[in-house]
Order: C-alpha cells, then structure tokens, then sequence
C-alpha cells in the first residue's frame, strides 16, 4: 500500500473485501444491517387505512426478524459503492486543537506532519490569557478533498497565574457542539452543507523538561478529557536521551492513570487493526521531532534537524515517534477520531444539554417518548415559572416602590425642614436689615440736621466777617480827620 493512497477492491457481488479501511467496513455492516427489515403486505385500495396504535408498533418493533434469501441478483449490493462515492465527492472535514507552551513546537510538527507549510503567526509570550486561533484549509490529496481547521492556543502557560488557563479552551469545545447542536435542532436544517467545526482530537505538548508532568499538565487534560479526545506527545524529544525518554515515558503515563485522566486508546476491536493499534497504544505518548528543512544524509535528503554532533531524522523510526503519530492520525484511526466525537463527546454535551431543556427518553412509568407531551410538559413548566416570576418581580417593584416612596418622603421631609429653617434665616436677616435700614436712615436724618445747622452758622460767620472790616474804616478815617490828631502827629514829627 502507498503513503497516503487506499487500496480499494469493490466487487460487484459479494462480501466486504478485507482490504477496505475499517471505517468502509463498519458503513457496509451498517447498511446491509438496515437491509435487514421484516417484509409487512400493504393494504390494498379498497381496504381502510391502517391504524396502528402505540402498543401495536412496540409489537413489530420486539418482533423477530427474518432472514430471507434472494432468488437472484437485486442490486444493492452496491451501496458501499455509492457511498464511497458520495463521500469522496463531498469531502472530508478533521479539525485539530494543539495544546501546549508557547515555543514549544506546535506549528512545527503541523507543517511536518501534512508536509506543507501553515500560515501561522509568531506568538510572543506576553499574553495576558489564553487565546484560540482557528484557521482552516483545504487540502486535496489524489482524489480526496479534506478540510483541515488547526486551532492553537496561543498564551498557554505564559500567565504567571495559570489557574484559568483550560477555561478558555473548555469554553472553545463547547461553543463548537452549541453550533453542531443549533444546527441539528433547526426546522430547515442542512447538517451536509455546515461546516463541522467540533474538534475531533487534541495534541497535547509535554515539555521534555522535568521527570513528570506539571500540575498544569495534569489540571487541563482532566478537564478536556470528557470534551475531546486526547493523545499527549513529548515535543522536542531529541533534547533527551533514549533512557531519559523511556523513564519520562513511564512516569508520564502512571501519573495520568493514578490522576484519574482518560486519553485516546486507539481501538482494538477491528481485526484489520487490532495488532498494530495495540501495539501503538504501548508506545504512548509519543516522542516526536518537527522539521521541514531537507538535508542530504547519504544519498537522498530527508526531513532532519542538524546538529554539529550530526542529524534527528524525523521520519526515522530509531531516532522518534513521528512516524508512528502520522500513522495512527492520518492513516488508520482518523475516521474513529471523528466518530468519537461524535458518539461519545458531543453525544454527551447533546444528552446533557437537553436534559437541561427538559426532555427525556422515557418517564417515570417507563411509557414511549412523545415529543408533543414533552413540549407540552415544558411549556407549562415554563408558564408556571413565568408567573412565579412575574409574581417575584410584582412584589419586588411593590417593595422597591414602598422603599422609594419612604426614601422620598424622607428626603421631602428633610426639604421641608430645610426650607423652614431657610424661612426663620430670611426672616431674620429681614429683620436685621429692617433695622439696619432704620437705623441708618436715623443716622441720615440726624447727619442733615447737623449739616442744616453747620451751613447756618457757617452762613452768619461769613455775614459776620463781611461787616467788619467796613466798621473798621470808617473808623479809622474818622480818626484821622480830627484836629488833635492831626496837631499831635505834627508834634510828633517835629521832636
């Protein structure tokens, strides 16, 4: 068989080949097992239409079913071939979620393992949580068209408080099976066309440091466990010599098994692949080397890393696990990676999610599911709780009004008194400019008065001053026309 292509014999008539992979094989059973329905003779025109009753199909339904054989050939044999068709035709989806430190070598080891180069950006290491990082592509190979979503999760384990860092993951898985779940439960709904987003399986990156695992480790594969389906790997396992290796491998795996933490175990029931998945399952996890650089060891280049001391062949079984992974991804348990998730995983979201909405397969007295009665039952249920509501929320603005109605007339209250002891301060500073007002009009009276009796005396000081000096000269020239006056100041003169 070549690297990446199916050998697929299909007879026309006949069994299911053994070279078919085995999930072809599991759709073959499946059809020829529905092929398997006991023959009812329908009514003809002129009889009344059948009614059945609930009891009646329960009848059929336990009845058992007959083997018939055919007397020749009819055709569907060929369904496995339609289906492969169908499916080639419509392609595939597988959506893959890589968990681990920055730097550790996530993307790396996804370019190596579809031997293409990813568009993926740098992450630093100063991310204040933990983000998800979708990014989808379509790949072809011969015939087969697949749509490959890789998811990273950029930040992880670079906060220096790491409690929260699964949440955001948690949270991621959930909102894909709330998509898938909204999808199914449409009234036109086209689950062929949507595009399947639910994480079929996530790799987990262990650092090659350490002799164990750390309690981040531990803490986020618990929590995804019952989410995803979960294979750890050792990143960068050429940093560790083959004896560490082994050690690191042993205590990596009696640490999940003594915490309790389910991982993927690739299945053993198919004989086609039970040997080497139970050989695989030993090996776990695996150690493996990412590299896309071609170096030349002998005479044709391989995928290595170079060292001075030599090179790591990644695609060489003695120097890592790469091979192995691809293996078991890609080339024999990819389809029961994605029919996991869908039975187990998101089979379990969808049981839990519409319990939470309600319904049940069967009632406490073990009658047959009725969608309608469950609906009805809901509805009511939903009715009664509405009016407990609106009975709470009726009472509660009841009381907030009495409580706003308190605090208002308290606050009233208090503006009434405000404005009553306003009313007394206006009052009184009414009462003292009434007097100020007064008494300054008194002292405006008594100040006119005062400057009513200055302006007469000053009045009669200056009548008083202008009839003087006329007194005095006529006085003085009364004098001087007097004889003796005039005889004692010639005396006077002479001696």
């Amino acid at each position: 068989m070549k690297a990446g292509r199916c050998s697929v014999a299909l007879r026309h008539r006949g069994g299911v080949s053994s070279e078919w992979p085995y999930w072809k094989q599991q759709r073959v059973c499946a059809f020829r097992e529905e092929s398997r329905v006991p023959l009812i003779a329908l009514p003809s025109r002129t009889q009344p239409p059948l009614t059945m009753a609930a009891d009646d199909v329960d009848v059929f339904a336990h009845e058992e079913k007959r083997n018939l054989e055919l007397g020749g050939h009819v055709g569907f044999d060929s369904l496995p071939d339609q289906l492969v068709s169908k499916s080639v035709a419509q392609g595939f989806c597988f959506n893959i979620l890589c968990v681990g430190e920055t730097g550790i070598g996530k993307s790396t080891l996804m370019n190596t393992l579809f031997n293409t180069t990813f568009e993926n950006e740098e992450a630093s290491h100063y991310q204040r949580e933990v983000q998800l990082r979708p990014q989808t592509y379509d790949l072809q190979e011969s015939n087969v068209k697949l749509k490959l979503t890789i998811v990273h999760t950029v930040g992880f384990g670079d906060q220096i408080n790491k409690g929260e860092s699964h949440k955001p993951i948690l949270e991621y898985i959930d909102t894909q099976f709330e998509r898938y779940l909204e999808e199914e439960l449409k009234i036109k709904r086209s689950l062929f066309n949507c595009h399947d987003t639910r994480i079929h399986i996530c790799l987990y990156f262990i650092a090659p440091t350490g002799h164990s695992l750390k309690s981040l480790d531990l803490v986020t594969m618990k929590k995804l466990d019952s989410k995803v389906n979960i294979i750890p790997v050792i990143a960068k396992a050429d940093t560790v010599s083959k004896s560490e290796l082994d050690k690191l491998k042993i205590k990596i795996m009696s640490e999940l098994v003594s915490n309790g933490v389910q991982i993927y175990q690739f299945p053993t029931e198919d004989e086609a692949v039970a040997e080497i998945n139970t050989s695989m399952n030993t090996h776990l996890p695996f150690a493996v080397v990412g590299s896309v650089e071609e170096v030349k060891v002998g005479n044709k280049m391989v995928k290595a890393r170079l060292y001075p001391w030599g090179s790591v062949q990644v695609e060489n079984e003695n120097h890592c696990d790469f091979v192995k992974l691809r293996e078991m991804l890609l080339r024999v348990n990819m389809e029961d990676l994605r029919e996991q998730t869908h039975a187990r995983h998101y089979e379990l979201y969808r049981r839990c999610k519409l319990e939470e909405m309600g319904f049940k397969d069967t009632d406490p007295d073990s009658h047959s599911f009725s969608l309608q009665d469950t609906y009805e039952a809901k509805r009511k249920e939903f009715l009664v709780d509405l009016q407990h509501k609106e009975e709470e929320m009726r009472q509660m603005f009841v009381s907030k009004v009495k409580e706003t109605e308190a605090e208002l007339k308290e606050k009233e209250k208090e503006l009434h008194e405000r404005f009553e002891q306003l009313k007394r301060m206006h009052q009184e500073e009414k009462k003292n400019l009434e007097e100020k007002r007064r008494e300054l009009e008194e002292e405006m009276n008594a100040f006119n008065r005062r400057k009513v009796a200055a302006e007469t005396l000053m009045g009669q000081a200056l009548q008083g001053s202008s009839q003087t000096p006329f007194k005095k000269d006529k006085d003085k020239k009364n004098f001087f026309s007097l004889p003796s006056a005039c005889s004692l100041t010639s005396g006077r003169n002479m001696n």
